[in-house]
């Protein structure tokens, strides 16, 4: 067993020591003792700090899958061909996970990587009004971990008119999901569902949230625009990953044209790289361009 030290670093912290020093065996077995003991603190210290909540009764009757259907449709249908629309849908509407009573243990125990389930943890404390882990605890609302969306309770309780946490996570999705996992061709220059600028992740998530809400309830382009404009004045995303001018601008572009969810993608993939003739190659022909750069390593 790890020093009682180290495991209340971890829960204080989510950090833990690589290597896992402290636990007996080689390397192997160290990194599993380890993972199991701090996991099973972990869930140990969640429902010590949730033991004396009342039963939550948000859940009761609710079919999550046709509620994740329905939030999500609306996005893959203006971002995705006809063809690839039913593959999408099917694995989002499957992917959100609500961190209830009923399932924290299993989450805890079967996500990822342990700074995930320390994350997590933090994340089922705030909606049930528990307290964090550590000073440093996120607070979260969601989180997204390959493909599969964990969304608190509290999700039922937000009032933020231009907030849908669902819908933020699931345009993660689109990201770290290569196309083959849903049975779609892949190709070297289409490897994931979208391409999505790294730097512009969480840009395309909170520009997706934002436009959700206003399709929702703008039932024509002047509605739109107007609910658009309602966000602006509010809009205040505590992300420092993101720049708020920058959502403004690009979701009161996308409630202005057609199909507002492809401009949020145009405006977050990545840049077209521009190939720059080298002054001896001016008059060239093309062919002889293309061998100068392959030659040189660049990619064509």
């Amino acid at each position: 067993m790890g020093t009682t030290a180290d495991v209340q670093h971890f829960l204080r912290t989510g950090e833990h020591d690589a290597h896992c020093r402290a636990w007996p065996g080689d390397r192997i077995e160290r990194e599993r003792r380890a993972h199991e003991e701090l996991r099973q603190a972990l869930v140990e210290e969640v429902q010590r700090r949730t033991a004396t909540l009342p039963a939550d009764e948000r859940l009761r009757g609710l079919d999550i899958v046709a509620l994740t259907r329905r939030k999500v449709e609306p996005m893959v249908r203006g971002l995705f061909p006809a063809l690839e629309q039913g593959a999408v849908l099917s694995l989002l509407e499957k992917s959100v996970v609500i961190l209830t009573p009923a399932n924290i243990a299993q989450v805890l125990r079967e996500s990822s990587w342990l700074s995930t389930a320390w994350d997590l943890a933090n994340l089922y404390l705030l909606s049930a009004g528990a307290e964090l882990l550590g000073p440093e605890a996120p607070q979260l609302l969601g989180l997204s971990e390959g493909t599969t969306c964990y969304v608190s309770l509290s999700y039922f309780d937000e009032e933020t008119p231009f907030a849908d946490y669902l819908v933020h996570e699931a345009a993660h999705v689109f990201h770290n999901c290569k196309r083959h996992t849903v049975g779609l061709p892949e190709t070297r220059r289409r490897e994931w569902l979208l391409d999505i600028d790294y730097r512009k992740r969480e840009t395309f998530a909170y520009a997706c949230e934002a436009y959700s809400r206003i399709l929702e309830t703008g039932s024509n382009r002047q509605a739109r625009m107007t609910l658009a404009d309602d966000f602006a004045a509010c809009a205040a995303p505590s992300d420092e990953r993101v720049s708020v001018s920058e959502v403004v601008e690009i979701v009161r572009e996308a409630a202005a044209a057609r199909n507002g969810w492809k401009h949020i993608l145009m405006r977050c993939s990545p840049k077209a790289r521009k190939v720059t003739r080298p002054p001896e190659m001016n008059g060239a022909p093309a062919s002889q361009l293309r061998g100068q750069q392959g030659a040189a390593g660049d990619t064509p």
